[in-house]
């Protein structure tokens, strides 16, 4: 890696907050973001978020204190907000010592927040909206990572684009905002930071690293996969709610929309009630992306990937992904540089 002087200058404002070198972050993928791969992401100057998931209580806490044997940088922890052992999850982190907390899947209510930073932690909250984001300041977040519907895993409707011009404009400089969702090359961090991030998250980049400890299966469909193939998933009918989700089109994918319409014919015809038939539908990725990420099952588990799919060819070591996206971002803002001379 060069001289990264323009970048660095660029990226204080994010490395600073974070405690790390670069404002880079591993987004907290269940499954994936374990103690080995957040304690790679933070030991080579980058932020690393350990999913919490579904896991157990007594699990997740063995998680952290295993991430913390394996590196003495700071990396935060994600809270699943509609998680079963949610509640437990953040009281037990209490007594954990975690220097930051991250909540995700819906949006925590503002005595969770508060409960948060009372642990000293500094906290971070996704926004996918205008609306959510000012909610978010307003119960006290620390820093918001702002998530475009290009993202992985559990989205908004909302694309980056529209984000940046609609949210990180009127508030980066009242919080750190660090953009997420179609993050996936130097040149995109670049421009980020110009218009006002503090840093960026990547999640799909990350699991295309050596360090990565997902299924082979799950890594060569990423390389084979087109930006067009990472879609949401479907929702027919308001009378039967689908949480969006972006993944690989697989038969799974399939299978899913083919279930949403026999539950729909079954409601209109009374066989079926609302209720059972939300149930149904919930149930249906249970432990699709564990099969899909550890068990290889490409065809029926959850393919989670953002379209930035549509950018990897290749599996890297992290220190080869870091040098890239540090290399390439440094050089274009030297191209800028000469643009505007």
């Amino acid at each position: 890696m060069g001289n990264h002087e323009k970048l660095t200058k660029l990226m204080k404002r994010g490395s600073d907050f974070l405690g790390v070198k670069y404002p880079i972050l591993c987004g907290a993928m269940t499954w994936i973001s374990e103690p080995k791969l957040v304690a790679a992401v933070a030991n080579h100057d980058c932020f690393g978020c350990l999913a919490g998931g579904n896991a157990p209580t007594e699990v997740l806490q063995n998680y952290i204190a295993e991430t913390k044997r394996l590196t003495d940088k700071p990396f935060a922890v994600n809270l699943i907000t509609i998680a079963p052992a949610y509640k437990e999850h953040l009281a037990m982190i209490k007594d954990m010592d975690v220097p930051y907390i991250i909540f995700a899947g819906s949006f925590p209510k503002e005595k969770e927040v508060e409960a948060a930073k009372a642990t000293g932690a500094k906290v971070l909250c996704f926004a996918s909206t205008v609306s959510i984001a000012e909610r978010m300041i307003k119960f006290g977040a620390d820093g918001i990572i702002l998530e475009g519907s290009e993202a992985g895993g559990h989205i908004g409707h909302v694309s980056s684009v529209i984000l940046m011009q609609q949210v990180l404009y009127k508030f980066s400089d009242q919080i750190p905002m660090f953009m997420a969702g179609g993050m996936s090359t130097g040149k995109m961090m670049a421009h980020a930071l110009l218009m006002g991030a503090a840093g960026v998250q990547l999640g799909t980049r990350f699991v295309m690293t050596e360090e990565a400890n997902v299924h082979k299966k799950f890594k060569d469909v990423f390389i084979r996969a087109n930006a067009r193939d990472a879609i949401s998933t479907p929702q027919y009918d308001s009378k039967l709610p689908v949480v969006a989700v972006r993944a690989l089109r697989n038969k799974g994918m399939d299978n899913f929309g083919k279930l949403q319409l026999e539950l729909l014919k079954g409601m209109e015809a009374g066989t079926i009630h609302r209720a059972d038939a939300q149930e149904e539908v919930e149930k249906y990725w249970m432990g699709a992306l564990r099969r899909a990420a550890v068990e290889g099952d490409i065809d029926y588990g959850s393919l989670m990937a953002g379209q930035s799919v549509g950018l990897v060819d290749k599996v890297v070591p992290i220190r080869e992904l870091v040098a890239e996206l540090l290399d390439d971002g440094e050089k274009t803002l030297c191209d800028i540089t000469k643009i505007l001379a």
